[in-house]
């Protein structure tokens, strides 16, 4: 009984874990192609003058 409430814990611990880690990353690589367009924009933008 003990075993099963340990294992439990332990696999919602680590899907939350999994969760933040996946959400985390997801949110570092709009991020990153955000800055990436604005970028592309000013030199689109400076080129054009």
């Amino acid at each position: 009984m003990k075993n099963k409430k340990l294992a439990l814990i332990i696999g919602i611990i680590s899907l939350v874990a999994a969760i933040s880690a996946a959400l985390t990353a997801f949110l570092i690589v709009k991020d990153k192609q955000k800055k990436d367009d604005e970028e592309l924009m000013e030199y689109l933008d400076n080129a054009i003058e």
